[in-house]
């Protein structure tokens, strides 16, 4: 699976959620960690960004459920 290809069809406001150790990445805070700025979409992160708890590559992001 194309990790780019799936992150593009995420929507923009979408949070997801690592599979390893659920993390979830909210668009609405960003991540601190990596200095992306709060309203970023997961599509928008620098190909070099990992789940910042346990360095899970971006492919094993899925997304949240609205709840």
């Amino acid at each position: 699976m194309n990790p780019v290809a799936t992150a593009s069809r995420i929507e923009a406001a979408s949070k997801v959620e690592c599979r390893i150790c659920w993390y979830v990445y909210d668009p609405a805070t960003g991540d601190a960690v990596e200095q992306i700025s709060p309203g970023t979409p997961f599509a928008d992160l620098p190909d070099h960004w990992r789940c910042p708890q346990c360095d899970a590559a971006r492919e094993m992001f899925l997304p949240v459920a609205d709840e």
